[in-house]
């Protein structure tokens, strides 16, 4: 009997003390705010819209959207790793394309990178010449720096390309107390503009490499002629 009453004490015990690890393993410690993050705070979810509506405003004067899996060989993800200056564990993407007869009039991808704690989602529309047309919150989960939502802001993200730096204090202006959320938003539009570059426009000759040569020869000519 005491033996069976010892047993079970002890499986209660290393019950507790699993439940103890895992709960601790769960925290979030903020260095901000010198503490760990409550339950509230670490399951916080604001939901913007849904994805299926983001599409919409990305491409809303498309005929038709079609759906396609972009999927990296080491090689291109090498590539696009050193085009952006940072390297990620994804090998594939989706990516919405908008198309009005048999023309591309864009694209759109959601993404999802880590803000100061967690993934943040959000779609990120790229023009067919490759400049982003527009960046839209879909889910913030950090309980704050959800301002990176506001059209005031995630509109100077519109006309960049990938020739931009699309850094902080570069050309992106940073919001107070949500220096990661900025940070992050601003490598995934990057991310997505060489994406669409590197599988989409390089191929079909309207990439950065054909923009730069163009750029190059008018720069030519233009100090033989004098132009």
């Amino acid at each position: 009997m005491f033996t069976h009453v010892r047993c079970t004490t002890l499986l209660l015990l290393m019950g507790l003390i699993l439940a103890t690890d895992v709960f601790a393993a769960e925290r979030i410690w903020d260095s901000e705010l010198k503490r760990y993050l409550t339950e509230e705070e670490t399951n916080h979810a604001e939901v913007f819209m849904t994805e299926d509506d983001a599409v919409k405003i990305m491409l809303p004067k498309s005929e038709r959207i079609r759906k396609e899996v972009i999927r990296l060989s080491q090689e291109k993800k090498d590539v696009i790793e050193q085009r952006i200056g940072w390297k990620f564990p994804e090998e594939s993407f989706e990516l919405y394309i908008g198309e009005t007869d048999d023309m591309i009039d864009g694209y759109a991808m959601v993404h999802n990178t880590i803000g100061k704690h967690k993934h943040m989602t959000y779609m990120v529309g790229v023009d067919a010449k490759g400049a982003c047309s527009n960046v839209e919150l879909l889910v913030f989960r950090e309980a704050k720096g959800s301002e990176v939502g506001r059209k005031r802001f995630n509109v100077q993200y519109e006309g960049k390309t990938v020739s931009d730096p699309i850094r902080i204090n570069k050309d992106i202006i940073n919001i107070s107390g949500a220096t990661m959320s900025v940070r992050s938003i601003s490598a995934g539009v990057k991310r997505v503009l060489v994406l669409v570059d590197e599988f989409y426009l390089k191929p079909a000759g309207l990439g950065s490499d054909t923009v730069a040569s163009k750029k190059s020869e008018q720069g030519i000519f233009g100090s033989i002629f004098g132009n």
